[in-house]
């Protein structure tokens, strides 16, 4: 029998399943490595507070490195290394939300997508999809793995408006190396659905190479919060993490000038491509993967609204 007579399966709900499957391959899983590419000198943040060690994975991507934690279901710290290109290129790609479950995790130490439906938190990144390269780049930032529960105003606004102004630093200065997680402070933080510990304040510390300067911000995890800034130093005692452990105690006792949280227009800047449009790619072969990709994308997103 010839082999186009034989008819596939259709239907909406085969088209759904191989867009995910097709998603996966093109965003590729995360690699258990050490990926020094974005880390200030190679070097990974030291584990100040020894409970932050229990039952941790480091995790490699194209864009960001994570540590991640069985044992609060969510990141100990996400690694970025933000240059004036890279965030050019992020401005370029449209956002499609695509979050997913960490496949490179075992199962029991995963959070899942249902631990966040109705639990009154948003899905909070640690390295921001908004700095994220390419779209392969940011379907992988979507993972559980760099997500925390955030409260929703801080993350659509305060927390939104840090990242963005970290994107305006790299691009003044031409690059910084970026680390971001979250704080559990006190005896009596919440696990939400009983599996996915709630942070009780979060941080983004940067690291300018060229002046030789670092500091964090440090941002409660409610709805009134105002942000702070911290030397790395204070950061320590806070967080348990040396977050650039190479650097001399000089400048981590010194915290640099932060710029104020503010939000993006795309006339912010020259040569930003219209908004909701992308640079046109260089070949066709390049056209084709990013309508693929797109399309994978898209489908996803339904196939979890329609779930959730």
């Amino acid at each position: 029998m010839a082999r186009d007579a034989v008819r596939p399966p259709q239907g909406p709900g085969v088209l759904l399943i191989r867009a995910v499957a097709l998603l996966v391959l093109l965003a590729g899983s995360a690699q258990a490595q050490t990926c020094p590419q974005h880390f200030a000198d190679g070097r990974r943040p030291d584990l100040v507070n020894p409970k932050l060690r229990r039952e941790t994975t480091p995790l490699c991507y194209d864009a960001f490195a994570l540590l991640y934690s069985a044992v609060s279901r969510t990141p100990v710290y996400a690694a970025e290394h933000l240059t004036r290109p890279s965030v050019a290129a992020a401005r370029r790609v449209d956002r499609v939300d695509a979050f997913h479950d960490e496949e490179a995790l075992p199962a029991s130490d995963r959070a899942r997508l249902e631990d966040y439906v109705r639990s009154g938190f948003d899905r909070g990144h640690m390295a921001p999809a908004g700095d994220m390269p390419t779209g392969a780049a940011q379907a992988q930032s979507f993972t559980l793995a760099n997500i925390v529960p955030q409260d929703r105003a801080v993350n659509r606004g305060l927390w939104a408006a840090i990242e963005e102004s970290v994107r305006r630093l790299a691009t003044a200065r031409g690059a910084v190396f970026v680390v971001t997680g979250p704080v559990y402070a006190g005896d009596s933080v919440q696990a939400m659905n009983g599996r996915v510990l709630v942070p009780t304040q979060l941080f983004k510390a940067l690291y300018d190479p060229a002046r030789g300067e670092a500091g964090a911000y440090l941002v409660p995890n409610r709805d009134d919060a105002e942000w702070r800034a911290v030397s790395l130093a204070e950061l320590s005692d806070v967080a348990g993490l040396d977050v650039f452990p190479g650097l001399p105690d000089s400048v981590k006792r010194r915290a640099m000038d932060l710029p104020e949280p503010r939000t993006y227009s795309r006339g912010d800047e020259a040569g930003a491509a219209p908004h909701g449009r992308n640079r046109e790619p260089d070949s066709f072969e390049a056209w084709a993967r990013q309508q693929i990709h797109r399309l994978a994308r898209r489908l996803w997103r339904d196939l979890m609204r329609a779930i959730f």
